[in-house]
């Protein structure tokens, strides 16, 4: 019987009734350690006799796929490939595929409420008040504040038809503008350097650099307004944490929202306990919705891909 190993957390841990098209389609599942992220090692020990992998965020490097003879198609339940090694997967003529925009809702909503949170330090005031202290941040009313935009995909163009009706400006960068957006009132494309001096919150939805170097360094940083707000739903590495940490810590930049983290979970990560930084542990795509979207998609390109 053919092996396909699962190991999304959200589903090694809970599960998902779109396995059973896999069984039914004479699978044997196999699962890493339940709601954990299979470290190389696990995948190594994993993978030998699997013909597919419904893979999640975990770093499949070219190590594991040396280790990984009998594997065909590599199905992620989610967008992004940057921790696939890709090279690596066309040398041993193994497909990547992916599910496409079916996290695009969940993870624009959750820019919202991240955007919102740091306009009126909501998790702030919570955390306090639980604390039986009665303290209290000025808040910012979005009308007239200038939201960037750095990527403005199928993520970024939903951000933006949510800002609009709220009364944000919204100016945008991306490689490949949308004739469609561009008409839109209240809406621009422009420079990155014009973005970041612009913006009075700041939200990335782009894919990593080609080099994986961070897009938001110290520099960059330094050009945006001392008055904005950072998030980032997207790559962990488009910013460099001790630049931001080190803008917080200067009073340069005013707040940051994080959903993705260089090493999840953060562990002993000093952002993650500013107290001008919300924190949220990757759930952008976590909503019921988007997982059943997602798996959905990973399942059909699995059973289309395998004999």
């Amino acid at each position: 019987m053919p092996k396909i190993l699962v190991t999304p957390r959200s589903i090694t841990s809970g599960g998902h009734p779109s396995l059973e098209r896999l069984r039914r389609a004479g699978f044997e599942l196999v699962f890493c350690t339940p709601g954990k992220m299979p470290s190389e090692e696990e995948l190594i020990a994993l993978l030998p006799g699997c013909a597919g992998h419904l893979a999640g965020v975990e770093p499949i490097t070219a190590r594991v796929l040396d280790a990984a003879a009998d594997l065909k198609v590599i199905s992620r339940n989610g967008t992004g490939v940057d921790s696939i090694d890709l090279e690596a997967a066309r040398a041993r003529g193994i497909r990547v595929c992916r599910a496409e925009g079916a996290n695009t809702r969940s993870v624009a909503e959750l820019t919202l409420g991240l955007l919102l949170s740091l306009a009126r330090s909501i998790p702030f005031s919570d955390h306090h008040l639980k604390a039986g202290a009665w303290q209290r941040r000025p808040g910012v009313e979005l009308a007239g504040q200038t939201l960037g935009l750095v990527g403005c995909g199928q993520i970024g163009r939903v951000v933006a038809e949510m800002a609009l009706p709220l009364g944000m400006e919204v100016v945008a960068f991306d490689v490949a503008p949308q004739e469609r957006l561009a008409t839109l009132p209240g809406f621009r494309y422009a420079p990155l350097t014009e973005v970041l001096r612009e913006a009075d919150f700041l939200s990335l939805h782009c894919p990593a650099t080609p080099d994986g170097r961070p897009l938001l360094g110290a520099d960059e940083l330094a050009a945006m307004k001392p008055t904005a707000r950072l998030i980032n739903t997207a790559r962990a590495s488009l910013v460099d944490s001790q630049a931001l940490l080190d803008a917080l810590e200067g009073d340069r930049l005013a707040g940051a929202a994080v959903d993705v983290y260089e090493t999840e979970p953060p562990g002993d990560n000093p952002l993650v306990k500013h107290d001008r930084v919300v924190a949220t542990p990757h759930i952008g795509a976590y909503t019921s919705q988007s997982v059943d979207r997602l798996m959905q998609i990973a399942v059909d390109n699995l059973l289309a891909h395998l004999p």
